[in-house]
């Protein structure tokens, strides 16, 4: 059977343009499924792997419903993404395929300003948004809600995981119960199987890839290496070949110190974690989207919202705690049509992690083998070795945490003050900065009252 093509969906005649406009040639098969349903109004949970074209699935039913019944005041629609990056790029999609049918889209993200938000709010038809953002402005009584026609829920699980639950809750409490809702997510576990059941109204399930399924055309292997081997075999791997490498790291700081050493080795890196204003984030992103940027670190912060159509690598310096979450990371290489790589490295105290990602996945990660022959591999490692030995002035020893390092420089701090500055004279007294026990009232003069 034939593949359908976009006006046999049923689309109106200004949304084929406006899908020419955009360069769309024939429906993926999400969208093939996904939008005939959603133009007639049912509810709908769709299960598809990251870059297969969802976002269209159901921002083209959204901008034929407005556009077909316009009306002005508080917005119509709602779609809710996990993270600012991918609401940011619903919000371009939006832009594409609304703005010449006058539907018109607000975002609503942390880490700006709330005041041109609140304005936004009021005029816009649709509100693209992160959960905790939008209920800042629900309490600050700053968004209506009641009129929303219909909710869609971008990435679900995702949302989930990240703790959202409760934030979720307290919007769809804000919402009419007579709306459409759009669920889509790119793995269904338990959790994501019970939201829909309580919120969705008999809705038609569109299962593209089973859940679980990673990148049909991403190579996969994961490397068994220690912690100390992750960065040499990094190094390795870039310079094997001039891919765009994506490379996300467990936290903020390792982000950083991943970042610094790809610097220092001559590769241009940006990076993207929490600790980055929205400013320095979407500078990072442009960049390395534009190619300025060869190498972006990233937390998972970026795992669903990078809106780059050519990654070549995607590299897991450490393991996903969830195993959902190896599957949108590799979702991010070999999107659409394309072809592309995902590496993974794995320490022994990580292996637990790769069997859970294995039993999601239902297959066996095929081992690569550590490249340590590799002259950047033993340059790294010599590196490492060195400045371990040698930390220089100022260095913390290994295995010092910070509140330990505060008590060393505290009795640093006192000894040096305890030292007589010369014979004979008495201790300096240490400077005297609070208390440390509650303070003594004398008894007044006049005695008890």
């Amino acid at each position: 059977m034939n593949a359908p093509t976009f006006p046999e969906l049923h689309l109106s005649e200004q949304a084929l343009r406006s899908l020419d406009r955009a360069g769309y040639e024939h429906p993926t098969p999400i969208q093939a499924q996904a939008i005939p349903p959603a133009l007639a109004g049912k509810d709908l949970v769709g299960v598809a792997a990251t870059g297969t074209g969802k976002t269209a699935a159901f921002l083209l039913p959204i901008v034929e419903r407005l556009a077909a019944r316009p009306s002005r005041g508080s917005p119509r629609a709602l779609v809710l993404a996990p993270t600012r990056e991918l609401a940011v790029q619903i919000a371009e999609q939006l832009h594409r395929f609304g703005d010449s049918r006058g539907v018109r889209g607000a975002v609503v993200i942390g880490g700006v300003g709330m005041s041109p938000q609140t304005q936004a709010l009021r005029d816009h038809e649709v509100v693209v948004a992160t959960p905790g953002r939008l209920v800042d402005h629900l309490a600050h009584g700053t968004a209506r809600l009641d009129r929303i026609e219909v909710l869609v829920l971008d990435e679900a699980d995702r949302m989930l995981d990240m703790g959202f639950k409760p934030q979720l809750t307290r919007i769809l409490a804000r919402l009419p119960r007579a709306r459409q809702t759009l669920l889509f997510s790119a793995t269904v576990g338990d959790e994501v199987a019970e939201f829909a059941s309580s919120h969705l109204r008999d809705p038609v399930r569109i299962e593209v890839t089973r859940s679980g399924t990673t990148a049909a055309r991403a190579v996969q292997q994961v490397f068994l290496a220690d912690q100390r081997e992750k960065m040499p075999v990094l190094l390795a791997l870039l310079a094997a070949d001039d891919l765009s490498t994506l490379v996300f790291t467990r936290t903020k700081r390792r982000a950083d110190k991943v970042a610094r050493v790809l610097e220092r080795a001559g590769h241009k890196v940006a990076r993207i974690h929490a600790d980055r204003s929205q400013a320095q984030r979407r500078m990072a992103l442009e960049g390395f989207r534009n190619g300025f940027y060869r190498v972006l670190v990233a937390t998972d912060i970026a795992a669903r919202g990078i809106d780059v159509a050519d990654i070549g690598h995607v590299v897991n310096f450490d393991m996903p705690h969830v195993p959902e979450d190896y599957v949108h990371r590799v979702g991010r290489t070999a999107r659409m049509a394309a072809s592309g790589r995902a590496s993974s490295f794995a320490s022994p105290e990580e292996l637990d992690l790769l069997r859970g990602i294995e039993r999601l996945t239902r297959a066996a990660i095929p081992r690569g083998e550590v490249p340590r022959e590799s002259p950047e591999f033993r340059a790294e490692l010599e590196r490492a070795a060195a400045a371990e030995a040698n930390p220089g002035a100022g260095a913390r020893p290994a295995g010092m945490n910070r509140n330990r390092r505060r008590a060393a420089a505290h009795h640093a701090r006192r000894g040096a003050a305890e030292t007589p500055a010369s014979a004979g004279s008495k201790p300096a007294t240490p400077r005297h900065v609070g208390s440390w026990g509650p303070k003594r009232h004398k008894p007044s003069r006049s005695g008890p009252r």
